[in-house]
């Protein structure tokens, strides 16, 4: 059996690659890349080359190109030494126009000017030949004149010089998985940045919990300096007591519906009400506040940004995330959804058994009508119906993320159970039925075995093999949410966030909930052949007869 879960596994991290790669292809390739900018409120407020610069700028960062501009080459050459600080500042001013050239009865700007000076025009010919010879296309944008007479520009109408190319298929691919799992370390901060001593220091009392009196309880923790976090290790009284952030996990950032946050973050930080408390800052300020001291990241020249920041942090370790009082997204979704499960399993399998003892009975066409009912109305229409019921009743028909309370779980839950209970009927009835009209059940009643043993020894055990087998797919795809139900009780759950991100084309959670839906698929296919092959040893996955 363990050669078949590794060669199934195997298989299984190849299917998760291709899906990956196929949205990828999808979302990168064969979706127009200027929709992005359709709910972007920055891109409505620039102008003229300014607009086309942000745009370019931004494909780079949705992962769609690589983009360099004529500045930045220009850095990149004085920091390696090849260029001296003058050279580089007296070859920065490229002329505001370029000469226009005909290509197939269009006109063009070349990269070149005969209007730039001679120290400007051979770092403008070494930076487009060097970038052209390996695929990259070159783009000068002419200096947009409000009035060409006094040479004022309109806004954003400066020139620019800049190269692109598309990011190939495998060259994202790699990029995006060789990313997932980074250990911090003391080299993450930019050598060029004056942070003093890199190192890791272990102390047995944190400072971050230092209280208002000035003492501090006995608190082990792993500090960090040349790190992205402070805190790579630290215990707390907060389940699971041991925190770390030494090995992080990286599924694409957001760039729309949670700007600039991982999609693993927005998936499992807390939301709701800030949960405040009296901390002490780095710098001895004590101070009632949401902050989580041990979220603290880096980020160059932040400590001198403003007094609010250097009242209270010693350091560019200023970067915190706030507590808050509620669950996060997977939460939210995984308690409604593995209840649900629960309460599915509970009413849905002894209710299939019942139907599959009283065929054609009252009791089985009762259950037959509630199963074509679920199969035959609109998930959505049923919904809003026991919405609807539930308000009547005095339910709490959306949740609130601020003032939760556990009536408000009840409507999301039983709407949720619905067509999991009609289903497990359904398939349940239908094997059960099956396996009783078996030969073997013959011969077991010949060979004088009770009716009652007949079933739990041999009908039941056989038909419940395939309904054993769904039941890690349903309890880890809680953890995915339900769309439609989340979107009626405006659950703040995980279930509609692939749909808010599609509409929105925020291809880095789009690309990071497929790697998450894909790797959650396999995992429930493996731990479902583990399950069933448990519950019948006569179940083998290995080639060999027996």
């Amino acid at each position: 059996m363990t050669k078949y879960l590794l060669r199934r596994l195997l298989h299984g991290l190849i299917s998760v690659v291709i899906v990956v790669a196929v949205v990828m292809l999808l979302v990168y390739s064969l979706t127009d890349r200027e929709k992005i900018f359709g709910n972007d409120p920055m891109f409505t407020k620039k102008a003229s080359n300014l607009r086309i610069i942000y745009k370019y700028e931004q494909w780079e960062k949705y992962g769609y190109i690589d983009y360099v501009t004529y500045n930045e080459y220009l850095i990149d050459r004085t920091k390696s030494g090849e260029i001296s600080e003058e050279e580089r500042a007296a070859a920065v001013n490229i002329a505001p126009t370029a000469e226009k050239i005909d290509v197939n009865g269009n006109q063009v700007v070349s990269p070149y000017a005969k209007g730039d000076a001679p120290e400007v025009s051979k770092y403008v010919h070494q930076f487009v030949e060097y970038y052209e010879a390996q695929g990259y296309t070159a783009v000068r944008l002419n200096a947009d004149y409000y009035s060409a007479k006094t040479g004022k520009l309109n806004n954003g109408g400066k020139q620019a010089l800049f190269v692109y190319k598309d990011v190939p298929l495998l060259k994202r691919l790699l990029t995006y998985f060789g990313n997932i799992f980074t250990v911090d370390n003391v080299h993450y901060v930019d050598s060029s940045t004056d942070i003093g001593a890199r190192k890791l220091t272990f102390t047995l009392y944190d400072p971050a919990y230092t209280k208002p009196d000035g003492t501090t309880p006995f608190s082990p923790a792993i500090i960090g300096n040349g790190t992205r976090h402070k805190y790579l290790l630290y215990f707390n009284d907060q389940f699971p007591y041991i925190h770390q952030n030494l090995l992080n996990i990286s599924m694409g950032t957001s760039y729309s519906i949670n700007k600039g946050v991982d999609v693993y973050d927005t998936m499992t930080l807390t939301q709701g009400k800030y949960v405040k408390q009296v901390i002490t800052y780095p710098t001895g300020l004590i101070e009632e506040s949401a902050d989580d001291l041990h979220s603290a990241t880096y980020i160059a020249g932040s400590h001198d940004l403003s007094e609010t920041i250097s009242d209270r942090f010693t350091d560019d370790y200023t970067n915190i995330s706030t507590i808050k009082a509620s669950k996060s997204k997977i939460g939210f979704s995984f308690v409604i959804g593995l209840i649900s499960v629960i309460l599915a399993y509970l009413l849905g399998v002894p209710l299939g058994i019942l139907m599959a003892k009283q065929k054609d009975r009252f009791l089985d066409k009762l259950g037959t009508i509630y199963i074509i009912f679920i199969i035959a109305v609109p998930s959505l229409a049923y919904i809003f119906m026991f919405q609807a019921i539930g308000r009547a009743a005095g339910l709490p028909s959306i949740m609130d993320v601020n003032n939760e309370s556990w009536k408000m779980y009840i409507l999301p839950i039983v709407s949720l159970a619905l067509p999991s209970i009609a289903n497990l009927m359904k398939w349940l009835r239908r094997y059960l039925i099956d396996q009783m009209n078996s030969d073997y059940v013959r011969f077991a009643r010949s060979g004088g075995l009770s009716e009652g043993e007949i079933f739990t020894k041999h009908i039941f055990k056989n038909a419940a093999i395939p309904i054993i087998h769904g039941i890690p797919g349903s309890v880890l795809g809680a953890l995915v949410g339900a769309i439609i139900t989340e979107r009626v009780y405006l659950v703040p759950g995980a279930g509609n966030l692939l749909t808010n991100a599609i509409n929105a084309n925020d291809n880095g959670v789009i690309v990071g909930l497929t790697l998450f839906y894909a790797l959650l698929s396999i995992v429930s296919l493996i731990l479902g052949d583990v399950l069933m092959g448990t519950v019948d040893p006569r179940i083998s996955f290995t080639n060999k007869a027996r």
